[in-house]
């Protein structure tokens, strides 16, 4: 298995946008069943103080095919072009075998 983990700071137009968070999360969590090889998502969005990031998305895939595939997806393409892109300032990610 392979974690994948991205995390982001948001936009500071953004920063206390509910609405945008909620979005966030629902779409990115509900990629599950959706995408091929996309075992689990989670999205963190209450980090504690001591974060230099405002949100978090920890993944489960099967392999490191299947994150290469999930870069890809249409499913995912179209989530993170609505969803996640146009409010974030930042990413970082960090890809490891589980």
């Amino acid at each position: 298995m392979v974690k994948h983990i991205v995390m982001w700071n948001l936009k500071e137009e953004y920063a206390n946008d509910q609405e945008v968070i909620a979005n966030l999360k629902s779409n990115l969590e509900g990629l599950v069943g959706k995408v091929a090889g996309l075992i689990d998502a989670k999205v963190v969005i209450d980090p504690i103080d001591s974060s230099s990031r405002d949100l978090a998305l920890v993944t489960t895939l099967e392999s490191k095919e299947a994150l290469a595939n999930y870069a890809s997806d249409p499913s995912h393409v179209a989530v993170a072009d609505t969803y996640v892109r146009p409010f974030v300032k930042d990413r970082i990610a960090l890809d490891y075998n589980d």
